[in-house]
């Protein structure tokens, strides 16, 4: 089977077994209530990494550094995104009021090319060698230097480095219980991860596949996180661990090296800020595209009386998606690293600039993607499996941190002796500007392979204040470019619906991405009529509903109570104290 088919078969699986096979009630009716806290929540996709965060804040630990722990904790308990072989980002407000971007996004190996994924008749190169799955698969990760960048700037001086990493190594040492989940996903991915050694027996156990409720211990992983633990990031970039990654990478034409590892640079970037209904909105800027197609897409809907249109009506659907189709082609053709491309910014945010895009929507009938262009203005396919997580300690510090190691299991490669599983986010540039990647997606130029360049993202933290600009609610998302779609009708829901925390997550989406040009729809989220209604206006729906991403986030009441909430589309815990 090729590996186009095998992706297909696999996203199938995901949407039939993780998401839609038990769909609880609370998706289609109604939800719980949010998880209270009076002092303090962390809300993320394992109890027990959730549960060391909160251990860290009960230390005198603030929000930065419960981020950390928890982020350490994940790529223990949830290997298929939490990680520390890739990358990412954290947005952080502080109780003063003052934010910040840590991009600790991937970086492409210096050997890295524009045409390194394309063989010498213009073809992608596909399965090992190509840019999804393998050795050649992988970027620069970046986790560790942006978590020691922020414990650095921003940690509360009253824990050490050690303590955020030790809870994680006595997890990978001692081993913690398999869910049902866990192990199936495992099984489900044995064709994958069998053939790389060390995925293979860490994993698969060579083939005696995990169980329910089974003890799962990572011996190799817990030796690496020692020496992080003691030593800090540097390992990871200079030291034994780095070491070992450039060996197993030369050893099998993997591209990145010692060098490279040597001259990751993490950066702190300023945060994006746009206004939704008098709201000031705080998220992230490129090299992510989530920041400024949301605020994009929220300011062309501040045109229309969403809130009397009602949450699952068709003439709010109908603009919504119309908006969103706009915002993702300005994406295709202008988003990019900004140290590499000029990002016109300022004009893809600006309100003028919406009134414009706004004024192209027909109320009554639907765009055919082939003829929405990207914005006419002078400059001078993503994987799906991210996690995200947030954190509000008692002082009113918030991170709101989205990472990942692009696919489930990344590349599917554990690197030899490290039990560090790499990610496979070369996926995410464009292998061939202007021309469809795997899935059909078309990215310009700006986005090609550079050596040093970091790929576009669609990760989306975000954080909305109450009008009187105190922090109302954080946010984000897993799943590509659907994150964003998620993070941003969950915004809506908030604001224009009223809903809280838990009920705006669990409300069904919707996703239009430009190309290709399908609107995708979720299971019990839009009734016959409404489909209908949509259908006359020249909407052309994906041939079967599937999960719009899943999201993660925390709300601070009026009383100062912390509301967590994860989505009933996934699993996790929120735990507050």
């Amino acid at each position: 089977m090729k590996l186009g088919a095998l992706r297909q078969t696999l996203a199938i699986f995901l949407v039939s077994f993780i998401f839609l096979s038990s769909i609880p009630s609370s998706f289609a009716l109604s939800s719980p209530d949010p998880v209270r806290g009076k002092n303090a929540m962390v809300a993320s996709q394992h109890e027990l990494a959730s549960r060391i965060g909160v251990d860290i804040l009960k230390k005198g630990g603030n929000a930065v550094d419960a981020a950390i722990a928890v982020g350490i904790a994940l790529a223990v308990v949830y290997p298929e995104a939490g990680n520390i072989g890739g990358g990412g980002f954290m947005l952080v407000r502080f109780k003063d009021g003052r934010t910040t971007a840590i991009d600790y996004r991937e970086m492409a190996p210096k050997a890295a090319h524009r045409d390194v994924f394309v063989d010498e008749k213009g073809e992608l190169t596909r399965g090992e060698g190509g840019s999804t799955v393998g050795y050649r698969a992988s970027g620069v990760p970046g986790t560790l230097a942006g978590f020691e960048m922020a414990f650095k700037k921003y940690g509360s001086g009253k824990v050490k480095w050690s303590d955020l990493i030790d809870p994680s190594v006595r997890l990978a040492e001692n081993g913690y219980v398999l869910t049902h989940r866990l192990a199936q996903l495992l099984y489900g991915y044995r064709e994958w991860l069998a053939k790389y050694p060390d995925s293979n027996r860490i994993f698969l156990r060579d083939g005696k596949y995990y169980q329910e409720g089974e003890n799962f211990k990572q011996p190799e992983l817990a030796e690496t996180l020692k020496r992080i633990s003691k030593d800090g990031a540097k390992d990871f970039y200079t030291g034994k661990t780095a070491q070992m990654v450039a060996a197993d990478m030369a050893a099998n034409k993997g591209l990145i090296t010692l060098e490279d590892l040597k001259n990751y640079v993490a950066k702190e970037r300023v945060p994006l800020k746009g206004t939704y209904r008098g709201h000031e909105i705080v998220t992230m800027p490129p090299p992510s595209s989530g920041g400024i197609v949301m605020l994009q897409v929220l300011n062309m809907l501040e045109g229309y009386d969403v809130r009397s249109m009602g949450s699952g009506s068709s003439a709010k659907l109908h603009v919504l998606a119309e908006a969103m189709r706009r915002s993702f082609a300005d994406r295709a053709e202008y988003m990019a690293d900004p140290d590499f491309a000029e990002v016109p910014v300022a004009k893809l945010i600006d309100k003028k600039y919406a009134e414009e895009r706004r004024s192209t929507i027909d109320l009554n009938k639907a765009s055919a993607s082939k003829d929405v262009k990207f914005g006419s203005f002078s400059t001078s396919s993503e994987g799906t499996e991210t996690t995200h997580y947030t954190v509000v300690d008692a002082e009113g510090n918030l991170v709101s941190n989205t990472y990942t190691i692009n696919d489930l299991y990344g590349s599917r490669v554990t690197i030899k002796g490290t039990g560090v599983l790499m990610n496979d986010e070369m996926d995410d540039f464009a292998a061939r500007p202007g021309r469809p990647n795997l899935f059909g997606l078309v990215q310009g130029e700006r986005n090609k392979v550079e050596g040093g360049k970091r790929p576009l993202s669609s990760m989306t933290p975000t954080i909305v204040m109450t009008k009187d600009g105190k922090p109302w609610f954080a946010l984000g998302a897993r799943g590509g470019p659907r994150i964003i779609s998620a993070v941003m009708q969950s915004v809506i829901n908030v604001i224009d619906h009223d809903m809280n925390i838990q009920q705006a997550i669990d409300s069904p989406r919707i996703h239009m991405q430009w190309l290709p040009d399908e609107l995708a729809y979720e299971m019990y989220g839009i009734s016959p009529d409404t489909m209908k209604i949509l259908t006359s206006y020249g909407h052309n729906f994906a041939q079967r509903p599937g999960n719009i991403a899943s999201a993660t986030g925390i709300m601070i009441d009026k009383d100062g109570i912390r509301l967590g909430a994860i989505d009933s589309r996934s699993d996790g815990v929120a735990v507050g104290y």
